[in-house]
């Protein structure tokens, strides 16, 4: 199967890319690499790989927003797909209600099954998406300033709820274990994560949904692609601006909660690098080496659930087991190991997805 020249190939590059990296992360390769750099200066490269414990960003933090921007942007283009075909509106929400109801339910499975038993959490990205995904799709055809007035909103929205309901013992809007999400969190799961994640981050971080189905949209118009770009740029530095501004002065940037500034630092990122992404493999026609990461990219909430349910349970623990072993008869120096057994399990991994893309196997929700 070969790519086809219509596909918006900056953002299957984009998909796959990020989903190459959560990969990798599933296989404890970053930690191991800090903990073999462990004293150096490469090590400050690699805690670029690992959530900020609060107040700050790092590399990783963007991870989520830009997955959660580029399910925006792949809406767009189904949609707008949908609507050639004749689609209703109707059948259109059916189907992302469909969709949606899926995302819910793999994401509340992924957190489902513990040691201990089961469990019910709603902190998973797929759960978020659920929910940002419906509010994507129900303002979709709205005017731009009413699509971005919806996501300035939500963003509004959590800042009055962290700073006004003084719930007593929640009443911290930036204090982990202390704030309104937390509190949510009690009444939604019974429970508080311990490292400050927070259930109700589905409604600031609609906006990344929100804004990647509107990149969708001005992607897909007749406007010239330069001109594109140069809108893309102007956003991003907009956002940019404001989000570092709210963090210099009343909003810090916590990606544990979503807060507003870090939700507009990292969607000026994402728009950043969607642009690029854009100008360098569909306007300048750069496309070589890009199906290593595409093919990861078309089945990417598989290739999420395996490694997540299926990987964390036993796949990557079975293939250590077998690494490891071979590798210890031969002496290998413990540090390389904690490199080769990791790549040796996204190696696996990916082979499944190129079984599958060679087959024509898709799934999707």
């Amino acid at each position: 199967m070969q790519l086809k020249s219509n596909r918006l190939l900056s953002l299957d590059f984009l998909r796959g890319f990020i989903m190459v990296l959560l990969a990798l992360e599933s296989t404890r390769l970053y930690d191991n690499l800090f903990e073999i750099t462990e004293g150096s200066f490469v090590q400050n490269f690699f805690l670029q790989f690992m959530h900020h414990p609060w107040h700050g960003l790092r590399f990783w933090d963007l991870i989520q927003p830009g997955f959660m921007f580029i399910a925006g942007t792949a809406l767009a283009y189904s949609l707008h797909r949908q609507t050639q075909a004749g689609v209703p509106w109707k059948d259109q929400l059916i189907k992302t209600l469909k969709r949606s109801s899926w995302l819910f339910f793999w994401g509340v499975l992924d957190y489902a099954v513990r040691p201990g038993g089961l469990s019910f959490e709603l902190w998973d990205v797929l759960t978020q998406l659920a929910f940002t995904t419906l509010v994507a799709f129900l303002i979709f055809r709205w005017s731009v300033a009413s699509q971005l007035g919806v996501s300035l909103g939500l963003l509004l929205l959590t800042e009055v709820l962290y700073r006004f309901t003084n719930v007593p013992g929640f009443d911290q809007p930036f204090t982990d274990q202390h704030n309104f999400g937390n509190f949510m969190d009690l009444i939604f799961m019974s429970k508080i994560n311990g490292d400050g994640w927070v259930a109700i981050n589905c409604l600031p971080t609609a906006a990344h949904t929100i804004w990647g189905a509107m990149t969708g949209k001005l992607l897909l118009s007749e406007e010239i692609n330069t001109k594109k770009v140069r809108s893309l740029v102007i956003a991003a530095v907009a956002s940019l601006l404001l989000g570092y501004s709210l963090d210099w002065t009343i909003t810090p940037i916590i990606k544990r909660i979503a807060t507003s500034s870090f939700v507009f630092v990292s969607g000026g990122w994402c728009l950043l690098a969607l642009a690029a992404a854009y100008w360098w493999i569909d306007i300048r026609q750069h496309r070589s080496h890009l199906k290593f990461f595409t093919i990861v990219g078309m089945n990417s909430i598989f290739l999420y659930l395996f490694f997540e349910i299926v990987g964390g349970r036993w796949f990557n623990g079975y293939v250590g087991a077998i690494t490891n072993g071979l590798m210890t008869f031969i002496n290998t120096p413990e540090a390389v190991m904690m490199v080769i057994t990791p790549l040796c399990i996204f190696s696996l991994e990916w082979g499944l997805c190129y079984f599958l893309y060679r087959k024509q196997i898709f799934f999707k929700v």
